[in-house]
């Protein structure tokens, strides 16, 4: 039988032949959220665009100069830079090509053993440190842009001359304010769940225009 504080805190479920009393509450919910997230992607790319071309810019020379891409994020942030990577090495548009990028938050060995014996905040540096050269580029997500262990990663890649990209939420926290980020995009939102919508939206976007960009290289890279 199920306890009081859980019928207090889901008496919908314990309405026995009737409908939840919250259904219109929840679909009025639904769309607050909707009208929010379609706001909050209106006002961001109407305020960010020159933003989202220069980051295309510089993605786009660190493909025509035959470098890579390095992205990393925690926990959804990680979902987000995984993303990323494979949207650029598995286009889903024909005639557009592969182009190498690589997710820092997937070697699950690597990280374990960085976390385990250095500590957490040097996960990606480290992975910076043995992957990364001058003239790559590094592109981190992160909803507060206050993570240690991108900062960490930012600091190691400038050391080594990496072009490096943020997409942030809130004031953009240390990524913004550090110095070491070349291009800190900014979702001014404290809402996690609108900062990570607007994320994905911008770099399909950008995506979309660093391939605009190459256009004319294609068969050279």
């Amino acid at each position: 039988m199920a306890s009081d504080e859980l019928k207090n805190l889901y008496p919908f479920l314990h309405l026995q032949g009737q409908e939840p009393s919250t259904i219109e509450d929840l679909a009025s919910s639904i769309e607050q959220k909707v009208a929010l997230g379609l706001a909050e992607k209106e006002r961001f790319f109407k305020e960010k665009a020159n933003e989202l071309v220069a980051v295309s810019q510089a993605i786009a020379a660190v493909y025509k100069n035959k470098q890579r891409m390095f992205a990393m994020g925690n926990g959804g942030s990680s979902c987000d830079a995984a993303h990323f990577a494979v949207e650029f090495q598995h286009p889903i548009t024909t005639g557009r090509p592969a182009l190498p990028a690589i997710c820092l938050s997937t070697d699950t060995a690597f990280i374990t053993a960085v976390a385990n014996d250095v500590g957490i905040d040097q996960i990606f540096s480290r992975q910076v440190e043995s992957l990364g050269s001058k003239g790559d580029g590094l592109i981190g997500f992160s909803t507060s842009g206050n993570s240690k262990n991108l900062i960490e990663a930012y600091r190691k890649a400038k050391e080594m001359g990496l072009t490096t990209i943020g997409l942030s939420g809130g004031d953009g926290g240390i990524m913004a304010s550090s110095g070491l980020v070349d291009h800190c995009l900014v979702v001014q939102t404290d809402s996690i769940h609108r900062v990570q919508e607007v994320h994905l939206v911008c770099y399909h976007i950008i995506w979309d225009l660093v391939h605009t960009l190459l256009a004319n290289h294609r068969g050279q890279i």
